[in-house]
């Protein structure tokens, strides 16, 4: 078991593009387990190795449905638009609404190469997208409506 350190906003890895992975060994289930292990004690929906300081093309979600590990993963699909707010574990404190697609459809590749389709809309479609986002050194701070604070939700609460 090893919980990683989860790098930051400002640290320069973030923004670059990560490798495809082109070795199912144990070298990938090694990364995937320590990735499910790290977000699961961050209490988080998904990880992308980046946020480890790894660049490959591999990210972990779990929403409540059990563990999803998408190595390679390609959006080939979307459709329609929604507004959600969104954090992430690497820009600790802070949350905006970002505007992304409704609905989501993946390519991707389990640990030992085999090739699968996964879609959701929701929080899956949301994760998916923003996950896979870190693969190409991009944040949702880039390009997030607005932010939000605490405050703000209390007054919609209201």
């Amino acid at each position: 078991m090893s919980i990683r350190k989860i790098l930051t906003l400002g640290d320069p890895i973030l923004r670059k593009t990560s490798n495809p992975v082109t070795r199912f060994d144990l070298r990938l289930a090694l990364l995937l387990r320590d990735m499910k292990e790290t977000m699961y004690d961050a209490n988080g929906v998904g990880l992308a190795a980046p946020q480890i300081g790894i660049l490959r093309r591999v990210v972990v979600i779990d929403t409540g449905d059990g563990l999803l590990e998408l190595i390679n993963p390609e959006i080939i699909e979307t459709r329609g638009e929604i507004g959600m707010v969104e954090g992430c574990l690497s820009v600790p404190g802070r949350r905006g609404h970002v505007t992304r697609a409704e609905w989501a459809r993946v390519k991707a590749f389990d640990r030992k190469g085999n090739a699968f389709e996964i879609e959701g809309d929701g929080l899956l479609g949301r994760a998916l997208q923003h996950e896979l986002d870190h693969l190409d050194g991009r944040m949702y701070v880039d390009f997030m409506d607005y932010e939000v604070f605490d405050d703000d939700e209390e007054k919609d609460d209201a």
